[in-house]
């Protein structure tokens, strides 16, 4: 068996894979606030609650459900357009396994909104 075939883009190492890196990232959340709405919501909400979670009297590890919570929303929303994204430039047309991966995207971002709401609501209501 031979080696695995890797992709041409890869093969920068150091310093210059963690520089190229860090700007795919940016790009990747400048393109998720720019193309998704759900995104920039969601944004706005972390905006709000991740401040929150440092005024509310709570103790540092509530604090850190608080954050990690909302940046979980964040994540997952990500991962969901990703997934959008990736079926839609497969096809345009409707399909059972494209919707399959887009509803279980969207299933996700539910249960992380739900998760959110249960942490929040522990933490404040106790």
């Amino acid at each position: 068996m031979g080696k695995p075939q890797e992709s041409p883009f890869k093969g920068k190492t150091g310093i210059t894979r963690l520089v190229n890196a860090l700007g795919y990232s940016l790009d990747g959340l400048k393109a998720a606030f720019r193309h998704e709405d759900a995104f920039r919501q969601l944004t706005i909400l972390a905006l709000i609650l991740i401040p929150a979670a440092f005024i509310v009297h709570t103790t540092p590890l509530a604090r850190a459900l608080l954050v990690a919570s909302s940046l979980a929303t964040l994540i997952i929303e990500l991962l969901n357009s990703a997934i959008e994204a990736a079926v839609d430039h497969t096809s345009l047309e409707r399909h059972p396994l494209a919707k399959r991966a887009k509803d279980m995207g969207s299933a996700a971002q539910l249960l992380g909104l739900i998760n959110l709401a249960t942490v929040w609501g522990i933490v404040l209501f106790g």
